[in-house]
């Protein structure tokens, strides 16, 4: 340590000698805002996810293969990559070529495919944000990245808290977490909004009614 520097904190020391101990933080916060009613938290998640400019289905599971089918058709996608693990049911009735991702699939492979059809770790509702941990019909990140096009499919109730204190209990900090609030999206120094700049241009999101 040069000389300079040990006489700086030799007066930093000198100048906090006396000053009294900070506080102990208060700890005594709300750990929610909503109301543990499911039916209000999901309710909650829908508005959020769609003032974040998300498309927000709900659907039960026999009319999810049909949704999704409609989905990707409405958008032209001709291609799907299918996660490990995503139920086979999900994408029965679609028409559109699908593709795993075995290899795995380059960069270049992924940009020519439409889109990618995951489930998710879980969703918090009073900030509309969808969180991916790579599990079983997730994928890694460069799948919900890549693809213009990403339907995600969140399990209701089952899937869904109502605040972000709530939802870290149940998120393993070892693994690859993405945090999605919307479409991809970023503007410039005007505000003029661009959407697709670091990940999927549109955001479908099905509510999956147990």
């Amino acid at each position: 340590m040069s000389a300079s520097r040990e006489r700086i904190l030799a007066r930093v020391r000198a100048a906090v000698a006396d000053a009294p101990e900070a506080p102990e933080s208060a700890r005594d916060y709300l750990e929610s805002h909503t109301s543990d009613d499911p039916a209000e938290i999901l309710d909650l998640l829908h508005e959020n996810l769609a003032d974040y400019r998300a498309i927000v289905h709900r659907a039960t599971e026999a009319e999810l293969p049909a949704l999704i089918a409609e989905l990707l058709d409405t958008r032209s996608a001709r291609s799907v990559v299918v996660p490990d693990g995503l139920p086979e049911a999900w994408l029965a009735d679609t028409t559109a070529e699908q593709r795993t991702d075995d290899g795995p699939l380059t960069p270049y492979e992924l940009d020519a495919i439409d889109a990618v059809v995951t489930g998710c770790a879980l969703a918090i509702a009073e900030t509309g944000t969808i969180v991916l941990d790579a599990g079983p019909g997730q994928g890694r990140r460069a799948l919900t990245l890549v693809p213009d096009l990403h339907i995600c499919v969140v399990r209701a109730p089952g899937q869904i808290v109502a605040s972000v204190p709530q939802a870290m209990p149940r998120i393993d900090p070892t693994r690859p977490l993405t945090w999605i609030s919307g479409p991809s999206a970023t503007s410039d120094i005007e505000l003029d909004r661009v959407e697709g700049v670091h990940g999927p241009r549109t955001l479908e999101v099905v509510l999956l009614r147990d």
